[in-house]
Protein backbone atom coordinates (compact mmCIF):
# COMPACT_ATOMS: atom_id res chain seq x y z
CA UNK A 1 0.00 0.00 0.00
CA UNK A 2 1.02 3.84 -0.66
CA UNK A 3 0.57 6.39 2.11
CA UNK A 4 -2.40 7.56 -0.18
CA UNK A 5 -3.70 3.63 -0.56
CA UNK A 6 -3.69 3.10 3.12
CA UNK A 7 -5.84 6.27 4.33
CA UNK A 8 -8.68 5.73 1.24
CA UNK A 9 -8.75 1.85 3.08
CA UNK A 10 -9.05 3.03 6.25
CA UNK A 11 -12.04 5.43 5.43
CA UNK A 12 -13.91 2.99 3.72
CA UNK A 13 -14.38 1.35 7.00
CA UNK A 14 -17.56 2.13 9.87
CA UNK A 15 -16.13 4.70 11.79
CA UNK A 16 -17.56 4.92 15.23
CA UNK A 17 -15.25 6.47 17.21
CA UNK A 18 -16.57 4.16 19.72
CA UNK A 19 -14.70 0.70 19.14
CA UNK A 20 -17.86 -1.45 19.70
CA UNK A 21 -21.07 -1.74 17.82
CA UNK A 22 -19.96 -1.91 14.51
CA UNK A 23 -22.95 -3.17 11.75
CA UNK A 24 -21.98 -6.49 11.17
CA UNK A 25 -22.22 -7.38 7.30
CA UNK A 26 -25.65 -8.81 7.55
CA UNK A 27 -26.68 -5.06 8.42
CA UNK A 28 -28.11 -5.82 11.63
CA UNK A 29 -26.23 -3.96 14.96
CA UNK A 30 -24.53 -6.08 17.21
CA UNK A 31 -23.92 -5.76 21.02
CA UNK A 32 -20.63 -4.87 22.41
CA UNK A 33 -17.85 -7.11 22.15
CA UNK A 34 -14.53 -7.77 21.97
CA UNK A 35 -14.56 -10.99 20.23
CA UNK A 36 -13.36 -9.22 16.94
CA UNK A 37 -10.78 -7.26 18.60
CA UNK A 38 -9.01 -9.83 19.84
CA UNK A 39 -8.97 -12.21 16.47
CA UNK A 40 -7.86 -9.07 14.91
CA UNK A 41 -4.93 -8.71 17.80
CA UNK A 42 -4.61 -12.28 17.61
CA UNK A 43 -4.03 -12.59 13.86
CA UNK A 44 -1.04 -10.07 14.03
CA UNK A 45 0.62 -12.22 16.87
CA UNK A 46 -0.84 -10.40 19.69
CA UNK A 47 1.35 -7.29 19.78
CA UNK A 48 -0.39 -5.62 22.93
CA UNK A 49 1.72 -8.40 24.99
CA UNK A 50 5.08 -7.22 23.65
CA UNK A 51 5.72 -4.46 25.69
CA UNK A 52 3.95 -3.26 29.21
CA UNK A 53 0.78 -0.72 28.86
CA UNK A 54 -0.41 1.78 31.03
CA UNK A 55 -3.94 2.07 30.41
CA UNK A 56 -6.26 4.94 30.34
CA UNK A 57 -9.35 6.24 31.01
CA UNK A 58 -12.02 8.88 31.69
CA UNK A 59 -14.02 11.44 31.35
CA UNK A 60 -12.12 14.10 30.95
CA UNK A 61 -8.48 14.91 30.88
CA UNK A 62 -7.66 11.36 28.98
CA UNK A 63 -5.01 13.14 26.25
CA UNK A 64 -3.49 15.16 28.51
CA UNK A 65 -2.45 12.66 31.12
CA UNK A 66 -1.27 10.44 28.37
CA UNK A 67 0.96 13.10 26.81
CA UNK A 68 1.96 14.01 30.47
CA UNK A 69 2.68 10.21 31.52
CA UNK A 70 5.01 9.80 28.07
CA UNK A 71 7.06 12.99 28.66
CA UNK A 72 7.89 11.72 32.10
CA UNK A 73 8.43 8.15 30.91
CA UNK A 74 10.76 9.29 28.10
CA UNK A 75 12.84 11.80 30.33
CA UNK A 76 13.78 9.11 32.43
CA UNK A 77 15.05 7.43 29.12
CA UNK A 78 12.75 5.05 28.03
CA UNK A 79 11.01 4.60 24.77
CA UNK A 80 7.14 5.13 24.55
CA UNK A 81 4.52 4.22 22.29
CA UNK A 82 1.21 6.43 22.72
CA UNK A 83 -1.94 5.85 21.07
CA UNK A 84 -4.40 8.47 21.81
CA UNK A 85 -7.63 9.53 20.01
CA UNK A 86 -9.48 11.04 17.97
CA UNK A 87 -6.80 13.26 16.04
CA UNK A 88 -6.79 17.18 15.38
CA UNK A 89 -5.70 17.34 11.95
CA UNK A 90 -4.02 14.38 11.15
CA UNK A 91 -4.72 10.75 11.68
CA UNK A 92 -0.86 9.97 12.30
CA UNK A 93 -1.19 11.79 15.64
CA UNK A 94 -2.97 9.14 17.52
CA UNK A 95 0.18 6.50 16.78
CA UNK A 96 3.16 8.04 18.35
CA UNK A 97 6.38 6.88 19.62
CA UNK A 98 8.36 9.51 22.28
CA UNK A 99 6.59 13.32 20.72
CA UNK A 100 6.66 12.18 16.94
CA UNK A 101 4.05 10.72 14.82
CA UNK A 102 4.03 8.02 12.67
CA UNK A 103 5.78 8.34 9.79
CA UNK A 104 3.41 7.93 6.21
CA UNK A 105 5.30 5.15 5.18
CA UNK A 106 5.56 3.69 8.63
CA UNK A 107 1.45 4.33 8.79
CA UNK A 108 1.00 2.64 4.96
CA UNK A 109 2.77 -0.22 6.00
CA UNK A 110 1.17 -1.11 9.81
CA UNK A 111 -2.10 -0.73 8.27
CA UNK A 112 -1.21 -3.26 5.33
CA UNK A 113 -0.66 -6.06 7.95
CA UNK A 114 -3.59 -5.21 9.50
CA UNK A 115 -5.20 -5.75 5.69
CA UNK A 116 -3.84 -8.80 5.65
CA UNK A 117 -5.58 -9.88 8.35
CA UNK A 118 -9.22 -8.43 7.35
CA UNK A 119 -10.30 -11.51 5.20
CA UNK A 120 -9.94 -13.84 7.94
CA UNK A 121 -12.14 -11.99 10.21
CA UNK A 122 -16.19 -12.89 10.23
CA UNK A 123 -16.85 -9.20 10.44
CA UNK A 124 -15.20 -6.07 8.82
CA UNK A 125 -13.21 -4.24 11.63
CA UNK A 126 -14.11 -1.08 12.65
CA UNK A 127 -12.02 2.32 11.80
CA UNK A 128 -11.15 2.73 15.84
CA UNK A 129 -10.51 -0.56 15.94
CA UNK A 130 -7.76 -0.96 13.07
CA UNK A 131 -6.11 2.18 13.93
CA UNK A 132 -5.38 0.21 17.66
CA UNK A 133 -4.50 -2.51 16.30
CA UNK A 134 -1.86 -0.72 14.17
CA UNK A 135 -0.67 1.07 17.20
CA UNK A 136 -0.23 -2.11 18.75
CA UNK A 137 1.61 -3.86 16.14
CA UNK A 138 3.55 -0.44 15.40
CA UNK A 139 4.36 -0.28 19.00
CA UNK A 140 6.22 -3.89 18.75
CA UNK A 141 7.45 -3.40 15.50
CA UNK A 142 9.87 -0.54 16.82
CA UNK A 143 10.04 -2.34 20.32
CA UNK A 144 9.14 0.60 22.89
CA UNK A 145 9.89 -0.44 26.32
CA UNK A 146 5.90 1.06 27.46
CA UNK A 147 2.79 2.09 25.50
CA UNK A 148 0.58 4.26 26.80
CA UNK A 149 -3.16 3.50 25.70
CA UNK A 150 -5.67 6.04 26.23
CA UNK A 151 -9.41 3.97 25.27
CA UNK A 152 -11.58 5.68 22.67
CA UNK A 153 -14.75 5.25 24.92
CA UNK A 154 -16.07 3.66 28.25
CA UNK A 155 -13.65 1.09 28.67
CA UNK A 156 -15.14 -2.00 29.40
CA UNK A 157 -16.12 -2.88 25.41
CA UNK A 158 -13.57 -0.19 24.61
CA UNK A 159 -11.15 -1.89 21.78
CA UNK A 160 -8.09 -1.18 23.46
CA UNK A 161 -9.13 -3.18 26.58
CA UNK A 162 -7.84 -6.67 24.31
CA UNK A 163 -4.53 -5.46 26.05
CA UNK A 164 -3.54 -5.76 30.21
CA UNK A 165 -2.61 -2.89 31.85
CA UNK A 166 0.27 -2.59 34.41
CA UNK A 167 -1.49 0.49 35.59
CA UNK A 168 -4.86 1.55 34.98
CA UNK A 169 -6.03 4.96 35.22
CA UNK A 170 -8.73 6.60 35.56
CA UNK A 171 -8.91 10.72 35.21
CA UNK A 172 -12.42 11.68 36.37
CA UNK A 173 -16.06 10.51 35.68
CA UNK A 174 -18.85 12.35 34.57
CA UNK A 175 -22.01 12.85 32.72
CA UNK A 176 -20.56 12.58 28.87
CA UNK A 177 -21.80 9.64 26.29
CA UNK A 178 -24.67 8.43 28.58
CA UNK A 179 -26.47 6.45 25.33
CA UNK A 180 -23.40 4.06 25.20
CA UNK A 181 -22.56 4.27 28.84
CA UNK A 182 -25.34 4.71 30.81
CA UNK A 183 -27.52 7.61 32.31
CA UNK A 184 -25.47 7.54 35.62
CA UNK A 185 -22.23 8.67 36.75
CA UNK A 186 -22.07 5.42 38.74
CA UNK A 187 -23.10 3.46 35.46
CA UNK A 188 -20.15 5.38 33.47
CA UNK A 189 -17.46 4.43 36.48
CA UNK A 190 -18.56 0.89 36.43
CA UNK A 191 -17.83 0.74 32.81
CA UNK A 192 -14.84 2.49 33.21
CA UNK A 193 -13.49 -0.09 35.74
CA UNK A 194 -13.58 -2.64 33.30
CA UNK A 195 -9.90 -1.83 32.36
CA UNK A 196 -8.64 -2.43 35.57
CA UNK A 197 -7.11 -6.10 35.27
CA UNK A 198 -5.83 -8.73 37.90
CA UNK A 199 -2.77 -7.16 39.53
CA UNK A 200 -2.58 -3.70 37.99
CA UNK A 201 -1.98 -0.83 40.23
CA UNK A 202 -4.84 1.55 40.09
CA UNK A 203 -4.01 5.49 39.94
CA UNK A 204 -7.81 7.02 40.24
CA UNK A 205 -8.12 10.50 40.12
CA UNK A 206 -11.54 10.45 40.51
CA UNK A 207 -12.23 11.36 44.18
CA UNK A 208 -16.34 10.68 44.93
CA UNK A 209 -16.45 8.58 47.37
CA UNK A 210 -19.75 6.53 45.98
CA UNK A 211 -17.71 6.02 42.43
CA UNK A 212 -14.09 5.29 44.24
CA UNK A 213 -16.08 2.76 45.65
CA UNK A 214 -17.34 1.12 42.62
CA UNK A 215 -13.94 1.59 40.39
CA UNK A 216 -11.37 0.45 43.24
CA UNK A 217 -13.48 -3.06 44.09
CA UNK A 218 -11.45 -3.98 40.59
CA UNK A 219 -8.15 -3.05 41.63
CA UNK A 220 -5.79 -4.63 44.07
CA UNK A 221 -3.82 -1.30 44.84
CA UNK A 222 -5.38 1.48 44.47
CA UNK A 223 -3.54 4.81 44.35
CA UNK A 224 -6.40 7.52 45.18
CA UNK A 225 -5.64 11.17 44.21
CA UNK A 226 -6.02 13.49 47.47
CA UNK A 227 -5.38 10.53 49.64
CA UNK A 228 -1.88 9.04 47.97
CA UNK A 229 -1.13 11.15 45.17
CA UNK A 230 -1.99 15.36 44.50
CA UNK A 231 -1.25 18.82 45.07
CA UNK A 232 0.05 20.69 47.90
CA UNK A 233 0.06 24.00 46.08
CA UNK A 234 -1.20 25.55 42.66
CA UNK A 235 -0.08 29.23 41.91
CA UNK A 236 -1.18 30.71 38.52
CA UNK A 237 2.41 31.85 37.31
CA UNK A 238 2.91 33.10 33.17
CA UNK A 239 1.50 30.88 30.34
CA UNK A 240 0.50 28.33 33.44
CA UNK A 241 0.81 26.99 36.68
CA UNK A 242 3.19 26.50 39.03
CA UNK A 243 2.95 23.25 41.05
CA UNK A 244 3.82 21.30 44.38
CA UNK A 245 2.91 17.68 43.69
CA UNK A 246 3.27 14.95 45.86
CA UNK A 247 3.08 11.04 45.38
CA UNK A 248 3.45 8.00 47.48
CA UNK A 249 7.22 8.26 46.96
CA UNK A 250 8.32 12.12 46.85
CA UNK A 251 7.98 15.84 47.02
CA UNK A 252 8.35 17.96 44.54
CA UNK A 253 8.01 21.61 44.80
CA UNK A 254 8.12 24.21 42.42
CA UNK A 255 6.84 22.57 39.34
CA UNK A 256 5.98 24.52 36.24
CA UNK A 257 3.50 23.33 33.71
CA UNK A 258 3.09 25.23 30.80
CA UNK A 259 -0.48 24.84 30.66
CA UNK A 260 -3.52 26.60 31.01
CA UNK A 261 -6.50 25.67 32.92
CA UNK A 262 -6.69 24.74 36.67
CA UNK A 263 -7.83 20.88 35.65
CA UNK A 264 -4.52 20.63 33.93
CA UNK A 265 -2.81 20.98 37.45
CA UNK A 266 -4.90 17.63 38.81
CA UNK A 267 -3.92 15.93 35.47
CA UNK A 268 0.12 16.83 36.17
CA UNK A 269 -0.38 15.06 39.48
CA UNK A 270 -2.37 11.98 37.52
CA UNK A 271 0.50 11.81 35.07
CA UNK A 272 3.42 12.00 37.96
CA UNK A 273 1.76 9.19 40.13
CA UNK A 274 0.81 6.67 37.13
CA UNK A 275 4.51 6.96 35.95
CA UNK A 276 5.47 6.57 39.29
CA UNK A 277 3.55 3.64 39.62
CA UNK A 278 4.72 2.01 36.74
CA UNK A 279 8.47 2.51 37.48
CA UNK A 280 7.42 1.45 41.37
CA UNK A 281 10.05 4.55 42.75
CA UNK A 282 10.04 7.99 42.54
CA UNK A 283 11.24 10.41 39.71
CA UNK A 284 14.34 12.71 40.12
CA UNK A 285 12.81 16.08 40.92
CA UNK A 286 15.08 17.46 38.73
CA UNK A 287 13.76 14.99 35.87
CA UNK A 288 10.17 15.91 36.75
CA UNK A 289 11.24 19.42 36.04
CA UNK A 290 12.52 19.46 32.77
CA UNK A 291 9.53 16.78 31.91
CA UNK A 292 6.65 19.15 32.36
CA UNK A 293 8.54 22.25 31.59
CA UNK A 294 8.06 20.88 27.84
CA UNK A 295 4.77 19.32 28.11
CA UNK A 296 2.17 20.68 25.30
CA UNK A 297 -1.56 19.46 25.00
CA UNK A 298 -2.47 20.98 21.24
CA UNK A 299 -6.34 21.76 21.26
CA UNK A 300 -6.89 22.09 25.28
CA UNK A 301 -6.86 25.23 26.38
CA UNK A 302 -4.39 26.34 23.54
CA UNK A 303 -2.85 29.87 22.44
CA UNK A 304 -2.59 30.00 18.66
CA UNK A 305 -2.85 34.03 18.56
CA UNK A 306 -2.76 36.98 20.09
CA UNK A 307 -4.10 40.58 19.69
CA UNK A 308 -6.34 38.82 19.48
CA UNK A 309 -6.16 36.48 21.84
CA UNK A 310 -6.93 33.23 19.71
CA UNK A 311 -7.73 30.38 22.13
CA UNK A 312 -8.45 26.83 21.04
CA UNK A 313 -10.29 24.32 23.58
CA UNK A 314 -11.88 20.71 22.78
CA UNK A 315 -14.10 21.14 25.39
CA UNK A 316 -17.18 18.90 24.03
CA UNK A 317 -19.12 18.05 27.63
CA UNK A 318 -20.35 20.21 30.17
CA UNK A 319 -17.95 19.51 32.44
CA UNK A 320 -15.07 20.24 29.91
CA UNK A 321 -17.16 23.67 28.87
CA UNK A 322 -17.17 24.49 32.89
CA UNK A 323 -13.50 24.08 33.36
CA UNK A 324 -12.94 26.37 30.12
CA UNK A 325 -15.18 29.11 31.71
CA UNK A 326 -12.92 28.94 34.92
CA UNK A 327 -9.79 28.95 33.05
CA UNK A 328 -11.24 32.01 30.72
CA UNK A 329 -12.45 33.99 34.30
CA UNK A 330 -9.16 32.96 36.40
CA UNK A 331 -6.52 33.33 33.67
CA UNK A 332 -7.36 35.74 31.20
CA UNK A 333 -7.77 39.46 31.82
CA UNK A 334 -11.90 40.58 30.99
CA UNK A 335 -12.06 41.09 27.41
CA UNK A 336 -14.87 40.87 24.20
CA UNK A 337 -15.16 37.05 23.62
CA UNK A 338 -16.53 36.31 20.25
CA UNK A 339 -17.19 32.30 20.63
CA UNK A 340 -16.74 30.17 17.47
CA UNK A 341 -19.07 27.05 19.04
CA UNK A 342 -19.81 23.88 16.67
CA UNK A 343 -21.54 20.74 18.69
CA UNK A 344 -22.04 16.71 17.95
CA UNK A 345 -25.61 15.75 17.71
CA UNK A 346 -25.93 14.06 21.27
CA UNK A 347 -24.48 17.09 22.84
CA UNK A 348 -27.38 19.40 24.48
CA UNK A 349 -26.52 23.26 23.14
CA UNK A 350 -28.26 24.79 26.30
CA UNK A 351 -26.49 23.12 28.65
CA UNK A 352 -22.58 23.38 26.87
CA UNK A 353 -23.70 27.20 26.01
CA UNK A 354 -24.64 27.79 29.64
CA UNK A 355 -21.65 26.11 31.15
CA UNK A 356 -19.41 28.05 28.65
CA UNK A 357 -20.94 31.60 30.25
CA UNK A 358 -22.23 32.39 27.16
CA UNK A 359 -23.97 35.63 27.51
CA UNK A 360 -25.37 38.83 26.04
CA UNK A 361 -22.56 40.74 25.82
CA UNK A 362 -20.54 38.05 23.64
CA UNK A 363 -20.35 37.27 19.79
CA UNK A 364 -21.14 33.66 18.82
CA UNK A 365 -20.71 32.26 15.99
CA UNK A 366 -22.11 28.78 15.20
CA UNK A 367 -20.58 26.31 13.04
CA UNK A 368 -21.03 22.40 11.77
CA UNK A 369 -18.20 20.29 13.03
CA UNK A 370 -16.76 18.19 10.30
CA UNK A 371 -18.47 15.29 11.37
CA UNK A 372 -21.53 13.38 9.90
CA UNK A 373 -22.63 13.50 13.81
CA UNK A 374 -22.53 17.38 13.45
CA UNK A 375 -25.28 19.10 15.32
CA UNK A 376 -27.39 21.62 13.19
CA UNK A 377 -25.72 25.06 14.01
CA UNK A 378 -29.18 26.63 13.83
CA UNK A 379 -30.35 25.25 16.31
CA UNK A 380 -27.13 26.41 18.44
CA UNK A 381 -28.27 29.64 17.17
CA UNK A 382 -31.52 29.45 18.17
CA UNK A 383 -30.67 28.36 21.70
CA UNK A 384 -28.49 31.13 22.25
CA UNK A 385 -30.85 33.97 21.50
CA UNK A 386 -33.24 32.23 23.50
CA UNK A 387 -30.62 32.30 26.32
CA UNK A 388 -30.47 36.44 25.66
CA UNK A 389 -27.97 36.58 22.74
CA UNK A 390 -29.12 39.45 20.80
CA UNK A 391 -30.13 38.40 17.14
CA UNK A 392 -27.00 40.44 15.61
CA UNK A 393 -24.63 38.88 18.02
CA UNK A 394 -25.43 35.29 16.71
CA UNK A 395 -24.56 34.25 13.25
CA UNK A 396 -24.75 30.58 11.18
CA UNK A 397 -21.93 29.25 8.90
CA UNK A 398 -21.82 25.95 6.67
CA UNK A 399 -17.95 25.55 8.12
CA UNK A 400 -15.45 26.01 10.74
CA UNK A 401 -13.39 28.13 8.51
CA UNK A 402 -16.25 30.54 7.47
CA UNK A 403 -17.08 30.79 10.96
CA UNK A 404 -13.53 31.63 12.46
CA UNK A 405 -12.38 33.66 9.58
CA UNK A 406 -15.52 36.03 10.30
CA UNK A 407 -14.79 36.04 13.87
CA UNK A 408 -11.15 36.74 13.47
CA UNK A 409 -12.38 39.77 11.11
CA UNK A 410 -14.70 41.27 13.53
CA UNK A 411 -12.04 41.15 16.76
CA UNK A 412 -10.15 44.24 18.05
CA UNK A 413 -6.74 43.57 19.33
CA UNK A 414 -8.24 42.97 23.05
CA UNK A 415 -10.94 40.25 21.93
CA UNK A 416 -10.84 36.81 23.03
CA UNK A 417 -11.99 34.42 20.10
CA UNK A 418 -12.57 31.19 21.68
CA UNK A 419 -12.75 28.04 19.61
CA UNK A 420 -14.60 25.03 21.33
CA UNK A 421 -17.66 22.42 21.30
CA UNK A 422 -15.98 19.22 20.20
CA UNK A 423 -12.45 18.54 18.80
CA UNK A 424 -13.58 18.28 15.31
CA UNK A 425 -14.46 21.78 15.22
CA UNK A 426 -10.84 22.84 17.02
CA UNK A 427 -8.86 20.39 14.40
CA UNK A 428 -10.44 22.13 11.58
CA UNK A 429 -9.49 25.54 13.43
CA UNK A 430 -5.87 24.74 13.95
CA UNK A 431 -5.54 23.66 9.88
CA UNK A 432 -7.76 27.10 8.93
CA UNK A 433 -5.21 29.14 10.89
CA UNK A 434 -1.98 27.20 9.66
CA UNK A 435 -2.87 27.87 5.95
CA UNK A 436 -1.26 29.44 3.71
CA UNK A 437 -2.72 32.82 2.91
CA UNK A 438 -4.41 33.13 -0.37
CA UNK A 439 -3.96 37.41 -0.12
CA UNK A 440 -1.32 38.84 2.19
CA UNK A 441 -4.29 41.84 2.31
CA UNK A 442 -6.06 39.86 4.09
CA UNK A 443 -4.93 39.16 7.26
CA UNK A 444 -6.76 36.61 8.57
CA UNK A 445 -5.92 32.25 8.02
CA UNK A 446 -2.13 33.36 8.84
CA UNK A 447 -2.38 34.79 12.11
Amino acid sequence: MTPAEALVWLEGHVNLEHGFGTPARSGRPRAPSLERMRTLVELLGSPQRSYPIIHLTGTNGKTSVARMTATLLGEVGLRVGVTTSPHLERVHERIAVGEVPIGDDEFAAVLAEVACREPHLAEAPSYFEILVAAAFTHFADVAVDVAVVEVGVGGTWDATNVADGAVAVVTNISLDHTDVLGPTRADIAADKAGIVKPGATLVLGETDPALVAIISARADTTWLRERDFGLTAAVQAHGGWLLDLRTPGGRYPGVHLPLHGRHQADNAAIALAAAEAFLGRPIDGSVVSEAFARVSSPGRLEVVGRAPLVLLDGAHNTAGAAALRRALEEEFPPAPRIFVVGLLREKDPTEMLTALGVGPADRLHCCPPPSPRALDPAAIAAVATGLGLPTGSVAVHDHVAGALDTALAEAGPDTHVVVTGSLYVVGAARARLSAPVPDSSEGIAGR
